[in-house]
């Protein structure tokens, strides 16, 4: 069982990994050397907040707040995109 990520944790994106709209397929992308990862809608809002300042618990918040959703949803939805970015070394805390 993986560790989950701590509330105060500032994510940001990997040295080398780049959030981008690729116009040749219409869809967010995540740019990392000699590799490209397509991701979705809800996963590009997650990172677009992962700028290295706000806490976790900033990103949940304002993403709850956004949404208008439940927060203990978002923040299980959150640590789930997190811990797979975190695994496959695309963000940091």
């Amino acid at each position: 069982m993986t560790t989950p990520v701590p509330y105060d944790a500032r994510p940001r994106l990997s040295r080398g990994v780049r959030l981008r709209h690729d116009l040749a397929r219409s869809s967010w992308v995540l740019l990392a050397p000699e590799t490209i990862f397509e991701i979705n809608h809800a996963t590009q809002a997650i990172l677009e907040r992962c700028d290295g300042e706000r806490t976790l618990a900033d990103i949940v918040e304002g993403l709850a707040a956004l949404y208008a959703a439940d927060r203990l949803r978002i923040e299980t939805d959150v640590q789930a995109v997190l811990q797979g970015l975190l695994e496959k070394r695309l963000i940091e805390l």
